[in-house]
């Protein structure tokens, strides 16, 4: 076994090197180049809010990169979303939630996001809710924190 330890590392070596230029370069030597640019239409969102689901809504869009659109805070929503890549991502259905109601209020947000359509909705009537509206919160401007 001590025999080919060496002849093992070896090819472990080359392998782990292999297409490592072509990872860090195009063909023509070029940096690769990202099929979407931030801040680009792409990514542009519209987040509507109501303080209840009869309520009116409240409504702007968002870009970032740089920070953008009317939000009232740009910037802060746009960091938010930075730190929680999976903010849109939906609850899953078998999940378990604790029963912790944060409130009546509603939230929709649509358009595209990194290249991904979005088409959702947050609510705060469980714990899961919650957690996922809190990941966002910035995204909705002044809303009454959990009560």
């Amino acid at each position: 076994m001590l025999l080919f330890t060496p002849a093992a590392l070896a090819l472990v070596m080359s392998a782990a090197s292999c297409g490592s230029e072509n990872a860090k370069s195009g063909p023509t030597g070029a940096p690769p180049k990202d099929n979407v640019a931030p801040g680009s239409p792409a990514d542009h969102l519209t987040v509507s809010v109501r303080a209840s689901a009869q309520a009116p809504a409240k409504t702007w869009t968002l870009t970032c990169d740089p920070a953008g659109g009317d939000h009232p805070k740009a910037a802060q929503a746009c960091a938010a979303l930075a730190k929680a890549p999976d903010a849109f991502k939906p609850v899953p259905a078998d999940m378990m939630c604790t029963k912790i109601y944060g409130g009546p209020e509603v939230a929709t947000v649509k358009g595209t996001w990194h290249g991904q359509a979005i088409d959702t909705r947050f609510t705060r009537t469980d714990g899961c809710q919650l957690a996922r509206w809190s990941k966002a919160a910035p995204l909705f401007g002044d809303v009454p924190p959990v009560r």
